[in-house]
C-alpha cells in the first residue's frame, strides 16, 4: 500500500483493496523539496508529519508496517519504490489516485516502473465522493456552473458514489518491521501541533462534535467570524485524516439520511462539500489550474499591480480596514481563516488593491495548515472574477459592510487587533483618522469607492479587446498615503 495523501485506515478504498489481496505492508515518501516547491507552509508540513507519525502507530495496531523514505523530489519515488518493491518481495502495489498534475504524474510513472517489473499498481479514487468525469452535461462536456453541477452531482449521488470501507481487520504477524525514522530528519514546529491535534480519533471526535452540537445552526451562524460554528475539519481533509465521503454520511445521518431536503444546516454544509467536489472535478478537468493560469484566459490581459508595499501590508494586516487586518493575522496565528473571510480578503487584494491573484493565492498556500491547491485555487479565481462560476467583475465586497454584517460588535476584530479594542462598536468597523492614530493602527491603505471604479473599468476594458490590439489604458488605482 502506497500512501499519499490519504493518510488514514477507516475508509481508504486501496488500502482496504490491498487487505482483501492477502498480507499488507505499506510504505509512504516523505518529499521536503517538493512540499516546499508547491508552497506547502510549515505548518502543514508540521501536521503532516504528526499524521503520519499517527498512521504509523494505527497501522501497527493491524500488524501492517509502515516504511518512510525520504526523497527530495516526486521524481525520486518511482525508482525507489520499485526497489522496496523487490527487497519486499511485494507482488502488487496499491494506491488512491490525487489529481493535480505532478502528483498525477508520479502516480503514470510509478505505474510505468512497477509494470517493468511486472508488478500490477492499481488505483482507486477517495478523495471525491463521486469520481471526477462521472458527472457530464447532457452532450458529455464538463459542468463549468456550480449550480448545474450540484443538480446533477446530487441525482447522480445514490448510483455513483461510492460506500464507506470500515477499518480492515489485523493481519496475523508483520512482514517485517517498519521503520518511519526518516520523520525526524524534517524540520518541524511544534506548535503546529497543538493548535491542530493530529490523528485519525481526533478527525473523528471533531466530525461527531460538528453534527452533534454544531450542524444545526450552520446555516445562520457559518457566516459569523466570531463565532465557533463552522466544523474547522479542512486541515484534516488536506491531509487524508478524514474523506469527504465520511463527511457526507455523517451529515446525511443527522438529517435522516436524506441529502436534497430536510435540516437546512445539513443542507448548507453539504453544499459546501459539494463545492470542494467541483473543484476538484474541475482541476480533474483542466489541469492547467494547477499551472496558475486563469480559467478565463482573458483576463491575463488585466494589468495587476505589482506593487510590494501594498501587498505587504495586507500580508501582514496592516491595511487600515479591520475586517481585513483581522483576518490577516488569524491567518498569521492560526495557518487558518474563516471562509467567509477568505473571500473578504481575497477579493480586497484583487478588486481593492487590483494585485494578481496569484501573489494571494500563493500566498495563502504557504502560509495555510490546510493549503489545498484545487480549493485554494477556485477560492481566489472566484474572488477575482477570472474563473470558473466566478463573482461577477462588478461585484465587488465593500470591506466595511461586510465587517459590520457579519461581526456587528466587533468581537472578531477585537480578538486579533487588541490595539482597536477600546473602540465602540461602530468606530471600530472604520475608525476615524484620529482614532486610527490614538491606537497606533494604520489609515487604509486605499479608497475603496475609487478602486472599485478603476477595476470595473479594468474589465469592462476587456470586450474592447480585439486580437490583434493591446489593452487599452485606464486610470491607475487611487492609493491613498
Amino acid at each position: 500500500m502506497w500512501f499519499r495523501s490519504d493518510l488514514r485506515v477507516y475508509d481508504n478504498p486501496a488500502l482496504m483493496a490491498a487487505r482483501n489481496q492477502g498480507t499488507t505492508c505499506a510504505i509512504y515518501f516523505a518529499t521536503p523539496e517538493q512540499w516546499r516547491e508547491h508552497d506547502w507552509s510549515e505548518g502543514k508540513i508540521s501536521l503532516v508529519v504528526a499524521q503520519v507519525e499517527a498512521l504509523s502507530r494505527e497501522l501497527a495496531k493491524l500488524n501492517i508496517p509502515l516504511t518512510v523514505l525520504r526523497v527530495e523530489r516526486f521524481a525520486d519515488i518511482p525508482e525507489r519504490l520499485a526497489c522496496w518493491v523487490r527487497e519486499c518481495s511485494v507482488t502488487q502495489v496499491f494506491f488512491n489516485y490525487e489529481y493535480e498534475i505532478n502528483e498525477s504524474a508520479c502516480a503514470d510513472a510509478v505505474t510505468a516502473m512497477l509494470h517493468g517489473e511486472s508488478v500490477p499498481a492499481w488505483g482507486y479514487h477517495d478523495q471525491c465522493i463521486i469520481p471526477p468525469g462521472q458527472i457530464r452535461t447532457r452532450t458529455g462536456g464538463v459542468f463549468k456552473v456550480f449550480t448545474a453541477f450540484k443538480k446533477v452531482f446530487l441525482e447522480q449521488f445514490p448510483t455513483r458514489s461510492r460506500g464507506i470501507f470500515n477499518r480492515p481487520e489485523m493481519q496475523h504477524a508483520k512482514p517485517f518491521k517498519g521503520n518511519s525514522d526518516a520523520l525526524s530528519e524534517i524540520p518541524v514546529e511544534r506548535r503546529w501541533r497543538s493548535l491542530w491535534p493530529m490523528g485519525e480519533n481526533e478527525a473523528h471526535d471533531r466530525l461527531n462534535r460538528f453534527i452533534e452540537h454544531k450542524i444545526n445552526g450552520y446555516r445562520d451562524d457559518r457566516d459569523v467570524p466570531s463565532l465557533d460554528s463552522t466544523s474547522a475539519l479542512s486541515p484534516y481533509l488536506t491531509l487524508g485524516c478524514l474523506s469527504t465521503t465520511q463527511c457526507m454520511h455523517a451529515a446525511m445521518s443527522a438529517n435522516y439520511g436524506r441529502y436534497q431536503d430536510g435540516n437546512p444546516g445539513v443542507l448548507t454544509w453539504i453544499n459546501e462539500l459539494i463545492w470542494r467536489e467541483f473543484y476538484r472535478h474541475l482541476m480533474f478537468a483542466f489541469p492547467d489550474i494547477c499551472r496558475y493560469r486563469p480559467f478565463k484566459p482573458e483576463t491575463d490581459l488585466l494589468p495587476w499591480s505589482r506593487d510590494e508595499a501594498l501587498f505587504s501590508a495586507w500580508k501582514t494586516g496592516q491595511t487600515g480596514f479591520p475586517i481585513v487586518d483581522a483576518a490577516m493575522r488569524q491567518l498569521l496565528h492560526l495557518g487558518w481563516m474563516h471562509n467567509r473571510l477568505r473571500m473578504v480578503t481575497a477579493m480586497f487584494l484583487t478588486k481593492d488593491l487590483f494585485i494578481d491573484w496569484r501573489w494571494g493565492e500563493r500566498y495563502f498556500m504557504q502560509m495555510l495548515v490546510d493549503g489545498d491547491l484545487a480549493s485554494n485555487n477556485g477560492g481566489w479565481q472566484w474572488s477575482a472574477s477570472t474563473g470558473v462560476d466566478a463573482a461577477p467583475y462588478f461585484r465587488v465586497f465593500n470591506p466595511v459592510r461586510q465587517s459590520e454584517r457579519f461581526d456587528p460588535k466587533g468581537v472578531f476584530i477585537r480578538r486579533y487587533l487588541p490595539e482597536l479594542a477600546a473602540l465602540d462598536d461602530r468606530s471600530i468597523h472604520q475608525p476615524s483618522a484620529a482614532q486610527a492614530r490614538a491606537c497606533g493602527y494604520p489609515l487604509p491603505i486605499v479608497d475603496h469607492r475609487l478602486a472599485v471604479d478603476s477595476v470595473k473599468a479594468h474589465f469592462k476594458a476587456l470586450s474592447l479587446i480585439d486580437d490583434d490590439k493591446a489593452m487599452p489604458t485606464v486610470n491607475a488605482l487611487s492609493v491613498m498615503g
